[in-house]
C-alpha cells in the first residue's frame, strides 16, 4: 500500500477554511478524543484543501468538521465500545450540531475522496499502528506476507522502501 504524505500544508486560498475547520476538530478532539486524533484530522483537512477543486470550498464548516472527525473515527474504530477512546456516531455528530445521516454521508464522501478504509495504515492512530495488521502486509513474489514474520533483512528492505512504519524486530523487546 502506498504511503500517503501527511502534511498540514494548504494552498493560501484555502487557509481560512482550513483554520476554521481545524479549530472545530481540535476543540472536539481536546474535549472527547486525543491529540493523535486531532493530528489525523488536521492532515485530512489539509489533504482535502489541496484537492482541485477543493470540496471544502462549498458547504458548511461544521458539517465538514463533523465528516472529517467521523471519517477518522470510522478508520480507527471509534464507534466500537471496546476501544479507548470510543463514542457513538450520533454523539459525534451531535457535538457538531449535525444529523447522524448528514455526518455519515459527509464521512463517506471524505473517505472516498481520500481513499480511507478501516485498518488503513495511512490514517491509523500512531499508537495503534503496531496492532494494525495492514501496516505490516507486503507483496513478496506475488504473495501477501506479514513482515513481522520474516527475516530482518526483508524487514529492513521493506522499511527503506517505506512499505512498513518501522522495523518490527526493533520493538519486540520493548
Amino acid at each position: 500500500m502506498a504511503k500517503v504524505k501527511q502534511s498540514e500544508h494548504v494552498p493560501q486560498s484555502m487557509q481560512t477554511i482550513y483554520d476554521r475547520i481545524v479549530t472545530l476538530t481540535d476543540e472536539f478532539s481536546q474535549k472527547h478524543l486525543t491529540e493523535e486524533y486531532a493530528q489525523l484530522m488536521r492532515y485530512a483537512t489539509a489533504a482535502l484543501c489541496r484537492k482541485r477543486p477543493s470540496p471544502l470550498s462549498k458547504g458548511k464548516i461544521n458539517t465538514w468538521a463533523c465528516g472529517i472527525s467521523y471519517a477518522m473515527g470510522f478508520a480507527n474504530f471509534l464507534f466500537d465500545r471496546s476501544q479507548e477512546p470510543s463514542m457513538s456516531a450520533s454523539d459525534l455528530c451531535a457535538a457538531f450540531s449535525v444529523s447522524t445521516s448528514t455526518g455519515g454521508t459527509k464521512s463517506k464522501t471524505i473517505r472516498d475522496l481520500l481513499g480511507i478504509s478501516q485498518l488503513d495504515p495511512n490514517w491509523c492512530l500512531p499508537s495503534k499502528i503496531d496492532s494494525n495488521p495492514m501496516a505490516w502486509m507486503i507483496k513478496l513474489d506475488g504473495l501477501m506476507i506479514d513482515t513481522r514474520c520474516v527475516p530482518r533483512v526483508i524487514q529492513e528492505i521493506a522499511y527503506e522502501k517505506g512499505l512498513i512504519p518501522h522495523i518490527p524486530a526493533d520493538t519486540r523487546d520493548k
